[in-house]
């Protein structure tokens, strides 16, 4: 121990002998120099040497010193010392993006463009029958209900009996329908031996040809009263029946129009019911459509044959795809929409009536500045797009975009034709920027 001390004695003894060995010679160097410059001046120039060794000794002593002082000083400076504001090495643009290898597999360039654009105009709406293919079916007289034979949910085919009312005023009928056969038999009878008698000189013309129009006139309350029959929902084979056998039926059978499901019933037994009364609605819900009400403002970008599609959010989402049927020709003055209609295949019968749907119809396609949408990211409540400046730096700009359509944005202002962005990765490139602002 007292060994290594006395080493490190010896080791800062040698590094300051070596010290004063150095500076001794810097200042004899210095000597030299000086002497040899005052000796030039000397010759070259008397009169400034004459004068320099008149001076006082103190100004030869900080003449000599001079050079270290300008080396001090140049030190010092070099450093900063004498700059009092803040020393910034470097300034990072906040939108601006250096790109690397990693980051550069994740992205692809290209320009924005002007090209066709279809905008996507997207209406809430619904599911509803096809009213072509709907049917509400009522009693054809006023009467009571006496059986009910059908309930919803239940297949029907055209024709088959749906419910039985029992009905006084259907049984009036038929007995009107019998007097008006019998009486068009006797009138038409009368006629013929009016033209028997004609012809025998017994009658005058007068009295055959008021035979004729009462047989006519009979033909015409029966024809009438068949008709009247018909209205009431008898068919032309049981009227034929009934005119055979003159046997009144008070039954009157509620019969299906169209083929179909029976979606609603509005009849109990026992109920009294009235030709107006809606009792059963059948629908045939292979066929359905969707409606929606666009607002006015758009309504001139949608016309009949458009493509277009359904979302239904009760079905998971599902897209499907079709053409616009119909488009309202009025305006709904209080809601100021028109009605837009589409025709939906339900062969399935997945698509049910009342679900709610956003309708999606594809307008006219107009040349517009557009973008991709992978090129758009959203940052502070705006739309930004990455302008490449250099192969590895890219800067965020701020656009104003419109509503998308088929996967692009068309550009309000913010952006020129032309101009090269990352039309895919500006996700990963938002967030690289995020990382390098960050400083991480």
């Amino acid at each position: 121990m007292k060994q290594l001390t006395l080493w490190k004695r010896f080791l800062i003894g040698k590094i300051k002998f070596l010290q004063r060995e150095f500076f001794g010679q810097v200042l004899q160097a210095q000597n030299q120099l000086y002497q040899h410059a005052h000796q030039w001046i000397l010759e070259h120039a008397p009169a400034i040497s004459g004068r320099y060794d008149k001076t006082a000794p103190w100004f030869k002593k900080g003449m000599f010193y001079l050079p270290w002082f300008c080396a001090f000083i140049i030190i010092l400076n070099y450093f900063n010392v004498f700059d009092r504001s803040p020393s910034i090495k470097s300034v990072q643009d906040p939108n601006v993006v250096v790109v690397n290898e990693d980051l550069r597999k994740m992205m692809v360039d290209g320009k924005a463009q002007i090209s066709p654009f279809v905008e996507e105009l997207r209406a809430s709406g619904r599911v509803d029958f096809n009213e072509l293919f709907l049917s509400r079916i009522g009693a054809n007289v006023t009467g009571r209900v006496s059986d009910i034979l059908a309930i919803p949910g239940q297949m029907v085919k055209q024709g088959d009996v749906l419910a039985k009312i029992t009905s006084t005023e259907l049984t009036q009928s038929q007995l009107s329908y019998l007097k008006a056969k019998s009486a068009s038999q006797l009138a038409d009878q009368a006629a013929n031996r009016a033209k028997i008698l004609y012809k025998e000189d017994v009658i005058a013309l007068a009295e055959l040809q008021r035979r004729e129009a009462e047989s006519n006139s009979a033909k015409a309350e029966f024809r009438a009263a068949n008709d009247q029959l018909r209205v009431q929902g008898m068919d032309q084979a049981s009227i034929d029946k009934l005119a055979k056998s003159g046997v009144i039926e008070s039954i009157n059978n509620v019969v299906a129009t169209i083929p179909g499901e029976i979606v609603e019933r509005k009849i109990n037994k026992g109920q009294v019911v009235q030709p107006a009364d809606a009792l059963f609605t059948v629908a045939d819900l292979s066929s359905l459509w969707a409606i929606s009400e666009v607002p006015e403002s758009n309504s001139y970008l949608i016309r009949k044959g458009q493509k277009a599609s359904l979302i239904i959010p009760a079905l998971r989402n599902q897209e499907i795809e079709g053409t616009v049927a119909h488009v309202d020709s009025i305006v709904n003055p209080q809601t100021r929409t028109v009605v837009v209609r589409m025709e939906l295949a339900n062969k399935e019968g997945q698509i049910k009536p009342g679900m709610l749907a956003t309708m999606l119809i594809e307008s006219q396609p107009l040349d517009k500045l557009v973008v991709p949408v992978g090129a758009v990211v959203r940052e502070d409540n705006h739309d930004h797009v990455f302008v490449r400046l250099d192969d590895d730096l890219y800067r965020m700009v701020q656009v104003k975009l419109g509503p998308e359509g088929k996967g692009f944005r068309p550009v309000i202002s913010g952006l020129k034709e032309g101009q090269e962005i990352a039309i895919e990765g500006a996700y990963h490139l938002n967030t690289e920027r995020k990382r390098q602002l960050s400083g991480g």
